[in-house]
């Protein structure tokens, strides 16, 4: 059975439904590090016809919701020394994003152990208990996304596919299609695909298989990795 949810989860998920989700985040050191190129990176999806964001941080959470009116994706990449999770580990990480006004927290949902032992069970009740959001579960195999269902999570990301040591040998240039695919016949709540998704092509190929909306962020708001890609591929071009 799927996850029971109020009308203004059903709403959000309506909202999202075949659509495009911009990922906007840039590490420290980045020329574009900050809430306010996140926050004009956020403008910018919306008007290009974006129909969530997904951002990290209460600051930049805040910033967007300032200026941007699509519903966001909240995360909260935070490291402690007892745990490899790093994305909204722990429950303060996502009370944080809920209180900067994000309307979906998403967390790694990988069976590696949380910060202080907590489960990945109790992390999603204490979550849904406290707040009318949405759990989306960051997976990286089939089992685990089976995994985060049972724990009651709302909707299930293909993430970190290629993102954990058991799975960093069987990642690929371009998206884990076949993850969706399978994640798509085999859980009842909606799968949102996403990681190292780069063409219109391969959007619609997730769309096509049953993905309910594609998470992109490095090919539309990373320009140095952009940039890199392109001069990469420049090197092999007949200059005549």
């Amino acid at each position: 059975m799927g996850q029971l949810r109020s009308p203004r989860k059903e709403k959000l998920l309506s909202q999202l439904k075949g659509g495009l989700i911009v990922s906007c985040q840039a590490v420290e050191g980045s020329p574009l590090y900050g809430s306010r190129f996140m926050a004009a990176m956020a403008q910018a999806a919306e008007r290009g016809g974006a129909v969530g964001i997904r951002a990290n941080g209460p600051q930049d959470i805040r910033a967007i919701k300032e200026v941007c009116s699509l519903p966001v994706i909240g995360i909260y990449k935070r490291r402690h020394p007892d745990s490899e999770i790093y994305i909204t580990p722990d429950f303060p990480s996502a009370e944080a994003v809920v209180q900067a006004g994000a309307e979906i927290v998403a967390l790694d949902a990988t069976p590696r152990r949380r910060p202080g032992g907590v489960t990945l069970e109790e992390l999603v009740k204490e979550i849904r208990a406290r707040f009318d959001v949405l759990v989306m579960a960051d997976i990286s195999t089939e089992e685990e996304g089976v995994a985060a269902v049972a724990a009651g999570a709302d909707i299930v990301a293909t993430t970190l596919s290629g993102y954990t040591p058991y799975t960093a040998s069987q990642k690929q240039e371009g998206p884990d299609l076949e993850l969706v695919r399978r994640l798509v016949v085999r859980l009842e709540v909606p799968v949102i695909a996403e990681g190292r998704f780069w063409t219109p092509e391969e959007v619609c190929e997730a769309i096509r298989l049953g993905a309910h909306a594609v998470v992109v962020g490095t090919a539309i708001t990373n320009p140095e990795a952009i940039t890199a890609r392109l001069v990469k591929r420049m090197k092999g071009c007949d200059h005549g």
